[in-house]
């Protein structure tokens, strides 16, 4: 015996649209399914500042193992210096400090003599010299976004505009960029980032940069081989695996090429040259100061300071900056001052010597040091797992292979285009 519903006429066609009981002899009508979007894989660019490639053998990063294992990892030569702002504009740019204009973390330029660069500058000029990927990618017409990197928040190509702060005239900006914050934590920004690929496709960014700096603090704190600095590599494995997951959720291909900008050495008060010990203190001035010194002879001075500034020294070699040897390829921008000092790796070259005891990291010594090496991972999609990378390829090389990635053309740079090139299956 069949069964009837005791509905009224007039409801039918709703219980049936609900899926409850349908007349006798008919079945409801089948629900169509949501379409599943197929979405374009994603270039991820992370940084995870001061991430020595020996942290992996710590035994607390699964995450970054398994982006390893099925993908491609390799040690990578940063540039010289190896500090943190010229190279992070190595990586984006292709150019070495010297041809970057940023030549390190402090900086001075004969034509603003009243002006001094420091991390916190934000103002084009400084920066104008070299053409980062997300510009190049911007022209292109792909939308980029950045949840931090070293410059990311400048108007480049534009010009600041006078008696203003921060304002600026033209320039060209990622699409979507943060000023950087470091309270904002890591699992912060990778949800940030997270949330700019649940966009609808016209406005989703198809290249992101993501930056941690938990392990570069770390580091300087406390040591390259502390447990503090352990549990900071634990702490941003667990964000890169927050990553993973998030982008899985999303059904969302990436393409993830994950660094560092150079690794960390151990620095203590049982090694420090003292510039004034060296030189006259009325001979120079210093421009900057740590495991390399930059100084500029004070006027009329000079033949003195270079009698005892340039012959051997114990724990550091001193140069005129176009006696730099070759090999550093820096020396020749005007920001660099003409004379420079660069200590053994694990030294320190302060003003005078240390008044108390100090320990911690440092990173800015010879860019070929074991200590100062750098990180390289990339997983994804486009990358042929079975490619090794040259023995001692460096940071330039990755903004062309970005570009390639990308599918626009490369800006003047100093990288190889084919050190990574077999990197890509196409």
């Amino acid at each position: 015996m069949s069964l009837r519903c005791p509905f009224l006429a007039g409801l039918i066609a709703f219980a049936a649209a609900l899926g409850g009981c349908a007349p006798a002899g008919q079945r409801p009508a089948p629900v169509a399914a949501i379409p599943v979007e197929q979405r374009q894989p994603v270039t991820i660019l992370v940084s995870i500042d001061g991430f020595r490639p020996d942290y992996l053998k710590r035994g607390v990063t699964p995450n970054l193992l398994t982006l390893a294992a099925g993908g491609v990892e390799a040690s990578m030569r940063p540039s010289f210096p190896t500090k943190t702002f010229p190279n992070h504009w190595a990586i984006v740019t292709g150019n070495r400090p010297d041809r970057s204009g940023i030549v390190s973390n402090k900086m001075e330029d004969a034509s603003r003599p009243d002006e001094k660069f420091t991390t916190a500058s934000d103002d084009p000029f400084w920066w104008n010299e070299a053409e980062p990927i997300w510009v190049t990618a911007e022209k292109a017409g792909i939308r980029t976004a950045t949840i931090f990197w070293p410059g990311s928040n400048v108007g480049w190509g534009g010009n600041k505009i006078a008696g203003s702060d921060h304002k600026i005239a033209g320039g060209i900006r990622p699409s979507d960029w943060a000023q950087f914050n470091e309270e904002i934590g890591g699992d912060q920004r990778v949800n940030a980032a997270l949330d700019l690929l649940r966009r609808p496709a016209d406005i989703r960014p198809r290249f992101v940069t993501i930056y941690f700096n938990a392990v570069d603090k770390a580091g300087h704190d406390s040591g390259p081989d502390a447990l503090e600095t352990t549990r900071a590599v634990r702490e941003v494995d667990g964000q890169i695996g927050l990553l993973i997951a998030g982008l899985k959720t999303l059904g969302q291909p990436a393409n993830l090429v994950i660094l560092s900008d150079h690794g960390m050495a151990q620095k203590s008060s049982d090694r420090v040259v003292a510039m004034d010990r060296v030189a006259d203190a009325a001979d120079y001035r210093l421009v900057e100061s740590g495991p390399f010194a930059s100084l500029d002879a004070q006027p009329g001075h000079e033949t003195a300071l270079e009698a005892r500034l340039l012959k051997p020294q114990p724990h550091m070699q001193c140069w005129r900056k176009g006696d730099i040897p070759a090999r550093f390829h820096y020396g020749s921008h005007r920001r660099i001052p003409p004379y420079f000092c660069l200590a053994d790796t694990g030294w320190m070259i302060q003003p005078t010597a240390p008044a108390k005891p100090f320990v911690g990291g440092d990173h800015g010594w010879d860019d070929r040091a074991p200590e100062m090496q750098a990180l390289f991972i990339a997983n994804g999609p486009a990358f042929d797992t079975r490619f090794r990378p040259p023995a001692g390829f460096t940071n330039v090389d990755v903004y062309p292979f970005l570009a390639r990635l990308l599918g626009v053309a490369p800006a003047p740079n100093d990288g190889d285009p084919a050190a990574l090139a077999g990197l890509a299956r196409h």
